[in-house]
């Protein structure tokens, strides 16, 4: 160690340079910042630090400063204080107590500061021989930067900035500590407490320490700094908390201590950390990996499971059966279905998660097992949607079927019925042989009731027409009762034929009978001949007014009701037909009566009696007010069913259009670049809740529908849009909001994870938007190279430019695709522009931990690491084979390399 006496010859210096380090930082600092010392308790802060951190130092050498300002006056001390911080020599100090003595030993000094790279400006030897408290302390505050926090590096960050997230890194676990600067965040005390739990907790009873009692919390940390980590008391409580904002270089200079105090263990600290991040990202994605196996076999299986159950198309015999159908169609809809299709899509979102985060951790992309792939689930699903599509149009046909069949199968066994009630006996009365005995008259009243039995026969063969038809249309629908439908049509058609048959031969044996009789009983015969016809109308009439029906409009009800009112009205002209008829028959009555003439009894020419006629007539006014009111209830039930339709269509036309909107919103959004990532994230999440708040809208349609289907409506004009349109469209608007914050989130993990900041991500977007001609979220292989020449690449149309452009292709399309999309651009140029992690980083954040050995241990793993991430690597690294193995050494090398590798560990 020189002996340091004052001596040497006058001058003043200028210090400047730009050195490395720390003359950049102190460029940053603006040099000294002079003004702010003009604050008295700012210096007082300064003289009472700088001065007891001098002496820290200076004690090494066995001595001390009293007063900063006198002190190093002479250059002795200063020179004796560069050369216990830096550890080397310095030149002879010059012998004399002369001020040019003086300031060529300071002089001396300077120039030592100014080799290590230091910027001094305007600070001269003069100055500090003169005392100028301002020039030494900022001298003294030059040296602390240098030496005392220069050389500080936190994660990529150095000085100041280092020292500050070191501070931030360690206080974050403490109630009450919030370090987001070096003067206002130290005021309470509790973040210089925080350092020194964090570090010695057997020192602090921190739990016991409160906020509103700053004094006794600074001087505790200050005692106990100054008694256990050997730094020495360099502020004062009062001081600090007796002024508004405490002095930040004093502070910064305290805190530096407790930096260097603690750096041995922070430096196996920082290994540790590494490698636990490495480990935790390792087992996350495997978590991530094995839920998005569970959640694929369980979805898949789902899938295979339902659509057997759609394809099953086994028709039922009533509409009973097929309506169960339908209410277990619609508990699929509404309870089955809906929590699937929220599975799929969050199996989407987890796996372009699990993606991106392998990307930004540079670890090999995960392939799923055999058969969940995103695209086997995306089509199992949409074979599950045609099945499920088709079964819902089967049902509905079904149920029109039955409906049809139903109604086919009422009316024909009405028309069967009164077929058969009109045939009854007549079988028996043409095989009669009542004209071999009968007289002449008789014969002609027999001859005359036959042809109005021939007309009569006549006016029924449209009705076993029609029910000929009918039956073979229940067989072509493939009516349940079809065989008992076939048997009776066949007994009918059967019977019809022998009537015709009978009535044929019956009619040429009272032909050949007619020639021998004379008379005829005119007014009988006009009788019969009026009688039959309208006994046939009212027949009909009866059969019309008691005529099932069907429809399915309001125009088709207004129909029948107008055909009714047309049949209505010509009840006059009838009732005036029956009156006439049956006054023939009282006048041939009265013409009996006056020639005394005994009937025989009925009228020989028909068997409709007058009795028959007025109870046919009584039982047709009584079927005409039925009929009526059974019109105007299917009236009501089709304004019913129209105002379903209308209320059903008035909101679709709402939904409908409002889903498009919104799905071209997304789109929008998608493309745009409004605000930061979190902002477009936060807009994309309050638009989402926005679509969900929309849900009872489609709840109310669901229900309307549901009404709709139970009435049994199967079209409505007033709307394009149908239940499946609506649903379709609702769940690809989620489905289309969740993947585009799943997009945002994905491009903040990387940025977050590369260090992109936000004017970067906004360049990137910019321009990428801008060579998107057609905004689908894509560019081609000739608007990416556009692209890329516009960022500064060097892919022109030459050999070397197209051989670059290859390479660049076969990073962000893998796949051959021939698109690019907007997330594999960022994390190329993330890529491009930030560092990541590497097996290197992490076999050498190992190395420390085992203390520069080859092999690491499980003690160490287990005493350095945390206990799951220990035992995680425990497990998973193989024996230590090298030459220096001892018995448990674990190879920690190959162990890091798997970590970026494509084999599983």
């Amino acid at each position: 160690m020189v002996d340091y006496h004052a001596a040497g010859q006058p001058a003043s210096y200028q210090y400047g340079g730009n050195g490395p380090g720390i003359g950049d930082y102190m460029a940053q600092e603006d040099d000294w910042d002079r003004d702010l010392l003009l604050d008295p308790a700012w210096e007082k802060q300064q003289r009472k630090t700088f001065t007891a951190w001098c002496n820290s130092h200076l004690r090494k050498a066995g001595t001390q400063i009293e007063n900063i300002d006198e002190d190093f006056r002479d250059g002795l001390k200063l020179m004796l204080l560069l050369e216990v911080i830096s550890g080397e020599r310095l030149p002879k100090p010059e012998r004399g107590k002369m001020r040019v003595h003086k300031i060529n030993n300071v002089n001396k000094a300077l120039d030592f500061i100014a080799s290590k790279g230091v910027k001094l400006v305007s600070i001269g030897a003069e100055e500090i021989v003169d005392g100028n408290a301002k020039m030494t302390l900022g001298m003294i505050w030059t040296i602390i930067l240098r030496f005392a926090i220069q050389d500080i590096s936190v994660e990529e960050t150095s000085a100041k900035e280092g020292l500050l997230l070191w501070c931030q890194r360690k206080t974050a676990p403490y109630k009450n500590v919030n370090v987001q600067n070096f003067h206002i965040s130290w005021k309470d005390g509790l973040a210089f407490n925080a350092l020194i739990h964090r570090h010695r907790p057997e020192l602090i009873e921190y739990d016991k320490l409160r906020k509103d009692d700053p004094v006794t919390n600074l001087n505790n940390a200050f005692e106990v700094a100054e008694k256990y980590l050997d730094i020495p008391k360099m502020l004062d409580a009062e001081d600090i908390v007796g002024t508004l904002r405490p002095d930040e270089k004093a502070i910064m200079t305290y805190v530096s201590c407790f930096y260097h105090a603690f750096s041995g263990a922070q430096k196996a600290e920082t290994a540790a950390n590494r490698i636990c991040k490495v480990l935790a990202v390792n087992q996350e994605n495997e978590h991530l990996m094995e839920d998005y196996e569970k959640l694929a076999s369980d979805l898949l299986e789902w899938i295979q499971r339902t659509i057997p159950w759609l394809e099953n198309r086994v028709p039922q015999k009533t509409m009973q059966g097929m309506q169960q159908k339908l209410e277990d169609f619609r508990d699929y809809r509404r309870v089955h279905k809906p929590p699937k299709v929220q599975e799929k899509c969050q199996l989407e979102i987890n796996f372009n998660t699990l993606q991106t985060k392998l990307r930004l951790n540079n670890r090999p992309a995960f392939m799923p097992s055999e058969g969940k792939m995103v695209s086997d689930i995306n089509n199992g699903w949409q074979h599950l949607e045609q099945a499920e599509k088709g079964y819902e149009e089967w049902l509905l046909n079904e149920m029109r079927r039955l409906e049809r069949l139903e109604h086919l199968g009422q009316k024909y066994r009405q028309k069967a019925s009164i077929h058969e009630c009109w045939t009854e006996g007549k079988e028996a009365m043409l095989k009669q042989k009542d004209y071999e005995t009968a007289t002449l008259s008789d014969i002609k009243a027999l001859i005359r009731k036959h042809e109005a039995f021939e007309s009569d026969l006549a006016a029924h063969q449209d009705r076993v027409e029609q029910i000929a038809a009918i039956a073979q249309e229940l067989n072509e629908l493939d009516y349940y009762d079809s065989p008992s439908v076939n048997a009776r049509c066949q007994k009918i058609c059967d019977q019809w034929d022998t009537l015709g048959s009978l009535t044929h031969t019956r009619r040429e044996a009272l032909e050949k009978t007619e020639k021998q009789l004379e008379t005829i009983d005119q007014l009988h015969l006009e009788y019969a001949k009026r009688a039959a016809p309208f006994n046939n109308w009212m027949e009909s009439a009866m059969e019309d007014l008691q005529d099932m029906f069907i429809v399915h409009t309001i125009e088709e009800i207004e129909g029948l009701i107008a055909a009714h009112d047309q049949f209505k009205s010509t009840l006059p002209d009838a009732d005036k037909e029956r009156e006439a008829i049956l006054g023939i028959q009282s006048e041939a009555q009265k013409i009996a009566d006056y020639n005394n003439i005994k009937l025989s009894g009925n009228n020989p020419y028909t068997s409709v009696t007058p009795q028959i006629i007025n109870s046919k007539w009584e039982r047709v006014q009584q079927l005409v007010p039925k009929r009526d009111n059974a019109l105007q209830d299917e009236q009501s039930k089709q304004q019913s069913n129209e105002h379903l339709r209308r209320q059903f269509a008035s909101q679709a036309n709402i939904v409908g259009p409002w889903i498009q909107t919104k799905m071209e919103e997304i789109g929008r959004i998608s493309i745009e670049m409004n605000g930061t990532l979190e902002d477009q994230l936060n807009h994309l999440k309050q638009y989402e809740q926005s679509i969900v708040d929309y849900k009872p809208n489609i709840d109310v349609l669901e229900q309307q529908h549901q009404l709709i289907q139970e009435a049994l409506i199967f079209d409505n004009k007033h709307t394009n849009y149908t239940m499946e349109h609506i649903r379709v469209g609702w769940e690809q608007l989620l489905t289309t909001i969740a993947r585009t914050s799943n997009e945002v989130e994905n491009q903040i993990l990387t940025r977050d994870a590369k260090g992109i900041s936000q004017e970067q991500m906004q360049e990137f977007r910019a321009s990428f938007n801008h060579f998107d001609k057609d905004h689908g979220g894509s560019l081609g292989p000739e608007e990416f190279k556009a692209c890329l020449i516009s960022l500064g690449y060097d892919v022109e149309n030459d050999r070397q430019g197209d051989a670059e452009f290859n390479r660049i292709m076969s990073v962000v399309d893998p796949n051959n695709s021939g698109v690019v999309t907007f997330q594999a651009f960022i994390d190329f140029m993330s890529r491009e522009t930030t560092d990541t992690d590497t097996a290197d980083q992490v076999i050498a954040s190992f190395k420390v931990l085992a203390g520069d050995k080859n092999y690491i241990t499980a003690e160490e793993l287990r005493r350095e690491l945390p206990p799951d991430q220990a035992e995680y690597c425990i497990a998973r690294m193989a024996p230590y084979q090298g030459p220096d193995a001892i018995p448990g050494a674990l190879d920690y090398k190959s162990f890091s390399t798997a970590l970026y590798g494509e084999s599983d560990l």
